[in-house]
């Protein structure tokens, strides 16, 4: 097994960020991973790269997926696999499957994110391979089908599956969720995995810089945080850094029933403890768990000058009343 070239991998040639295009035009192996951007999707990529020789990868938040999905469906696939995994169903997404298909791509979809079934059999006519599991992380699905009898690939599996599943039973998966809060370190965590390890020396100091850094964006999210109550006691609050960490520090001080923690720019994320969060998200286009999910607010220039005064905005009470009339599954 190889480090799946390390240019290609990171982005970088000769110091200089490489676009997607040319990273995938240029590719040498035959794998291109499009994945979110956490834990779980650096989980997914160290297997990826464990199983095979070159991988070019594309980390992607859930409001990007479908352009980056469509980017990539455009390009020339010489029978490749396009590997999706960890990020769901997105209404845009079947028409950029077609074009993958004409354009010579072969595509596997893995995910742990809710499917309805007609979402389900409308993607999988359209893919070589779709494979949807609630009850695992997608590091666990990606590992049962590309490297099932591999020890240290059952270990990242489980570390993995104990933070993005709340279970916090692991040592250490903590300590790696939380720097994989932050983009720029994605590479690094996974690299230690494809190294043969679950955590390092370098990761440990990052996660002491973050853990100062946390604990001050939450103090400045509590002191902005707005509560409406009807159906739900929901907690709205901007985001300083660290969504889920936020939420459940709020959770804990004000015994909110919905968590939902609002960037500058109208991306939220909610977390609830009645298992509605995905309903809810999927109402301003976006999607994820029962427990965890995200979407956006569709701000205004207005909207995000009003916000970024006065730390809220009207769009609070769209997604109060959307939460007043969901329908729990």
């Amino acid at each position: 097994m190889s480090n799946n070239s390390d240019m290609q991998a990171d982005g970088v040639k000769k110091g200089k960020k490489i676009k997607l295009s040319q990273e995938i035009n240029e590719r040498k192996g035959h794998i291109v991973h499009l994945t979110h951007n956490d834990l779980d999707a650096v989980g997914c990529d160290a297997l990826h790269r464990l199983r095979y020789e070159d991988v070019v990868t594309k980390f992607s938040s859930v409001s990007k997926f479908a352009k980056n999905l469509d980017d990539i469906a455009r390009m020339a696939g010489k029978g490749d696999i396009l590997s999706i995994s960890d990020i769901g169903y997105n209404s845009a997404c079947a028409r950029s499957l077609e074009i993958a298909r004409e354009n010579g791509w072969v595509v596997e979809w893995r995910d742990h994110h809710r499917w309805t079934d007609d979402e389900i059999n409308e993607i999988k006519p359209l893919v070589k391979y779709l494979r949807v599991d609630t009850s695992v992380c997608a590091t666990c699905i990606v590992r049962s089908d590309l490297l099932p009898e591999d020890a240290h690939s059952g270990a990242i599996a489980k570390i993995v599956c104990d933070y993005d599943l709340w279970k916090h039973e692991v040592p250490d998966s903590k300590v790696l969720g939380e720097v994989c809060t932050k983009r720029e370190n994605l590479e690094c965590v996974r690299d230690c995995f494809v190294a043969g390890g679950l955590i390092n020396d370098e990761i440990r100091e990052i996660y002491r810089g973050i853990e100062e850094e946390k604990n001050a964006a939450i103090k400045k999210s509590l002191k902005h945080t707005r509560i409406m109550e009807g159906r739900y006691k929901i907690a709205f609050a901007p985001l300083y850094g660290y969504p889920s960490e936020t939420a459940h520090a709020i959770r804990d001080r004000m015994g909110t029933d919905i968590e939902v923690i609002v960037a500058e720019n109208g991306k939220f994320s909610v977390r609830s403890v009645p298992q509605v969060s995905h309903l809810i998200a999927k109402k301003f286009n976006g999607g994820g768990h029962p427990p965890a999910a995200g979407g956006t607010f569709k701000f205004s220039l207005g909207d995000k000058l009003s916000f970024m005064i006065l730390k809220k905005t009207k769009h609070y009470e769209k997604f109060f009343e959307a939460a007043e009339k969901v329908k729990e599954e």
